[in-house]
């Protein structure tokens, strides 16, 4: 695990010996496990739900993972590195785990939309049924978290069930559940000690002997409450008149916890309430943790009833609110509402014996960041730097060794404390601005960026030209490539990347690594790909050397892009692979783009059933990521493949799906991918003039080329075709010199120019046998198999050519039938021919408009939008709008 995260907040926490055993809140867990998603625990402190989840878990035969959260985990990011943590801990013989969680520790982290995916997809490998419990869930705050746990809900495994144990009741879609029947829920009234319980907690575990009378009344003045129970058990001990006692126990609960806290309190020696006090600042406590806070000089006990370790055992023993966090009795933490009792009762100790009470706490907070620093604890050294007041170290900390603190989880509380600060406190130093920056880049906060750069600018303008603010001036650069890198600006990277590099340290390896991945991207955007080649290639080494895994995984997607583009199928497809590899062999979003690369490779191949698996996991992993045209990418795919398998229905159908979702989410530049597909498709269908339209609208000349070769106006094809060889002639486009060789083959051909037909043919087979392209070859149809039926007839590439021949067969076989259905006259195929006011309404259904949008353009009630919906479903024979869509594409109505 990650040094910088804390294990024990993975333990289940133990059971006591003497626990009451609650029987009928066991059953209930039991019941919720097998039949509900999930199982709240919800009530105040001190009413046992964390122990009686635990005492369950003893018994239950379910694995767990179990995560007890602190503030600190309000980061998104971080609270999924723990929950991965957590998973880990409890598959640790799974040894597919590793390969996602290479990903979740290395920096930077990868965005909640990458995370949680990734989760629900290993919980959907496991087989056993699991549990995952996630305790004190009171301290998230954060909306992000409560969307993603809400998701989690909705789409983890049946064989999956969430605990969430809290004191107060989560924003999560409660009602939605109960209505369902998906949620047990167990809370105060459930909690509450009964009478039995009560006594047998007083008989055996706090062994104080009451009459049945006194118990009965312990219980009634108490409420139940456990922790209640209990600091009354501990007031009374040894006490002859416990009735008195227990009669004087009067008012609300918040008046019994600080008269029996007082009681237990005052019992102790001082030494003991001094080590209590001064340790309340820790949320967890170690032996040698509490020594380096305690102790001032050299840090060392004056003996062993002084040490730390010494007087966890001691307060454990004396059940004195402190509960264990492994195994092995090394980690503690106070009960919740005890440890706020003793910070309360710390500060009025302050203020009686010291002049400056902020001084002392300080004092104790800045030893426990220098123990956490020197055991590589980072984050955690952050906190208490932060709660120190102590500036300067809290940024040096941030910075971090090397990689700033901001990718390691910390996004959440350096922005926190970022906000507080003041410009002036900000201005003192310029690496404060740039962080600041950095982190609302990561959180998605991207409006507020530039202001924190320029910001920085102006006062590293002010301070002179140096070392590290000239390193700063790099980050800036850095920071302003990666926002260009999203909006796709080529220029803008290129500028910003180059003066990153320029600036930033030989030292400074994260930053340069980053810059230089970005550069690679303009260049790719520039179609200048030995440059970008070049670029992928130091990223991915250097990347490798740090750990970087994203970026490690973003370079070699883009050289397997590139290997692409050069037609190195084999190295492509290898290094897709090894994609996959890095990424885990569970399928994962971050891997989505391997496969549609290897599912384009194995296309041309045509491998189709490999094909076709790779496409489908791309589309599904993609449809998990926010804001991407990966899936339409993947649709497109899918829709050539049902094309040459001969679903020209499905294949429609999966298009206008593609279709649609470019046009709702604004991705413009997948529009001429689905139109050259659907060109294709409508020349198959003899649609020619409606494919001559799209060919035209988006620019596709080698379409447009074949919509004249399918009219027959061959000598318009050629001249489209050589002005398209001009332009690719000496450039590095060898994909795409490729396919219009192969075009210009059969335009030769069909135009009645057979030698040179010949001679194209020759340099198509020469570029395509080295590395097994088939379906360029084969997609061209009838026209490519008598073409090269006369190249083996001249033994052009004799092997080859039998090779590709020999692919043909089959195809006459798919090709025929849909032949016949696409000649049929929509007239004759349709039940009824729609009205032009259906036509109308089919129409803006195409246009990806919904029935409100339709009522409102056509100015027309929206029950008859609807009516016009159900007679236009059934003329077409259809069920959906993507059916209806597809269907209409299919026999020219649209």
């Amino acid at each position: 695990m990650d040094t910088s995260m804390i294990s024990t907040k993975l333990y289940i926490p133990q059971t006591r010996s003497h626990v009451v055993k609650r029987s009928r809140l066991i059953d209930k867990l039991d019941k919720s496990a097998k039949h509900n998603k999930l199982t709240l625990i919800s009530a105040s402190a001190g009413y046992g739900k964390t122990t009686l989840v635990s005492d369950w878990l003893a018994c239950c035969k379910w694995a767990t993972a179990w995560l007890s959260l602190d503030e600190g985990d309000n980061d998104p990011t971080r609270f999924f590195q723990y929950l991965f943590a957590a998973w880990q801990r409890m598959v640790i013989n799974d040894e597919e785990t590793a390969g996602p969680l290479n990903i979740v520790h290395s920096p930077p982290l990868p965005s909640i939309d990458l995370l949680l995916p990734m989760l629900i997809h290993k919980m959907t490998a496991t087989t056993e049924n699991c549990l995952v419990v996630l305790d004190d869930y009171h301290v998230i705050q954060s909306e992000t978290i409560h969307r993603a746990v809400a998701t989690l809900l909705e789409r983890m495994p049946d064989h999956v069930h969430l605990i969430i144990i809290s004191r107060e009741e989560p924003l999560l879609p409660l009602s939605k559940l109960r209505a369902r029947g998906q949620v047990t829920e167990i809370r105060v009234s459930d909690l509450r000690f009964t009478y039995s319980e009560a006594a047998e907690f007083l008989e055996h575990t706090m062994e104080l002997h009451l009459s049945p009378e006194e118990t009965a009344l312990l219980e009634t003045r108490t409420e139940g409450w456990i922790v209640g129970l209990q600091l009354a058990a501990l007031s009374i001990k040894n006490k002859d008149e416990a009735a008195g006692l227990i009669l004087s126990f009067t008012g609300s609960q918040r008046f019994v916890i600080d008269y029996l806290v007082e009681e237990v309190l005052q019992r102790q020696s001082a030494n003991v309430q001094l080590f209590l006090m001064r340790t309340s600042i820790l949320d967890r406590l170690c032996g040698s943790l509490c020594e380096a806070v305690i102790h001032s000089g050299d840090g060392e006990p004056n003996g062993q009833d002084d040490s730390g370790q010494y007087m966890l055992e001691y307060l454990e023993q004396s059940n004195l609110f402190i509960i264990p966090l492994d195994n092995e009795r090394r980690w503690y933490r106070y009960h919740h509402l005890f440890a706020d009792f003793l910070r309360q009762r710390f500060c009025r100790h302050l203020i009686a014996t010291t002049q400056n009470k902020n001084q002392s706490v300080a004092e104790l907070h800045l030893r426990a960041s220098e123990w956490y620093e020197n055991h590589s604890i980072e984050i955690e050294a952050f906190h208490h730097a932060v709660a120190a007041h102590d500036i300067e170290r809290a940024v040096r900390l941030l910075v971090g060794n090397g990689m700033p603190l901001l990718f390691r989880g910390a996004v959440a509380p350096a922005l926190t404390w970022l906000d507080s600060l003041s410009h002036t406190q900000l201005n003192e130093q310029p690496v404060l601005w740039v962080l600041y920056a950095s982190g609302l880049l990561i959180s998605g906060r991207v409006s507020e960026v530039e202001s924190k750069l320029k910001a920085a600018e102006h006062v590293i303008q002010l301070a002179g030209k140096n070392e590290a603010n000239r390193d700063l001036l790099g980050h800036i650069a850095s920071i302003r490539a990666t926002i260009a890198v999203s909006k796709h600006e080529a220029e803008t990277i290129l500028i910003e990347s180059r003066r990153a590099l320029e600036l930033a340290s030989l030292n400074n390896i994260p930053v340069r690594t980053a810059a230089t991945w970005s550069l690679g991207y303009a260049y790719q955007l520039q179609g200048d790909r030995d440059s970008a080649s070049k670029c992928y290639m130091d990223a991915l080494s250097s990347s490798q050397k740090i750990g970087h895994v994203i970026i490690t995984i973003m370079s070699s997607l883009g050289l397997g892009m590139l290997r692409e583009w050069e037609n190195q199928l084999n190295m492509a497809a290898e290094t897709y692979q090894y994609v996959l590899k890095l990424a885990g062999d569970t399928p994962l979003p971050a891997a989505c783009e391997a496969h549609l690369g290897l599912a384009r490779i194995c296309y041309e191949w045509n491998d189709l059933q490999t094909a076709l698996q790779h496409g489908q996991v791309s589309v599904q992993l993609a449809k998990q990521l926010e804001h991407t045209d990966r899936a339409v990418a993947g649709e497109v795919l899918l829709a050539k493949l049902k094309l040459v398998q001969g679903d020209v229905g499905g294949a429609a159908a999966t298009i206008s799906r593609a279709e649609y979702v470019a046009n709702q989410y604004h991705f413009k530049h997948q529009l001429p991918n689905i139109a050259e597909v659907q060109v294709h498709m409508w020349i198959q269908q003899e649609h020619v003039t409606a494919a001559h339209t799209w060919s035209k609208k988006y620019n596709l000349p080698l379409s447009q080329a074949r919509v004249h070769l399918a009219q027959g106006d061959t000598a318009t094809a050629l001249a489209i075709v050589e002005a398209a060889i001009q332009k690719v002639e000496g450039s590095e486009s060898k994909d795409e010199r490729l396919k219009i060789i192969i075009l210009l083959a059969i335009v030769l051909y069909a135009h009645g120019e057979q030698t040179k037909a010949l001679g194209a043919i020759r340099e198509a087979l020469t570029m395509g046998e080295p590395h097994g392209f088939i379906r360029s070859f084969i997609d061209e149809g009838m026209r490519m198999k008598k073409l090269l039926g006369e190249a083996s007839a001249h033994r052009i590439m004799p092997h080859y050519t039998a090779k590709l021949l020999a692919q043909f067969v089959g195809e006459d076989q798919i090709h025929p039938s849909i032949w016949n259905e696409r000649q049929l006259d929509p007239e004759r195929v349709l039940i009824e021919p729609l009205t032009a006011r259906e036509l109308e309404v089919l129409y803006l259904i195409a246009q990806g408009l919904s029935n409100d949008e339709i009522s409102n353009q056509l100015y027309i009630a929206l029950p008859t939008v609807k009516g016009h919906n159900r007679v236009i479903f059934e003329k077409l024979q259809v069920k959906r709008r993507t059916e209806a869509v597809a269907r209409a594409r299919q026999l020219g109505l649209l």
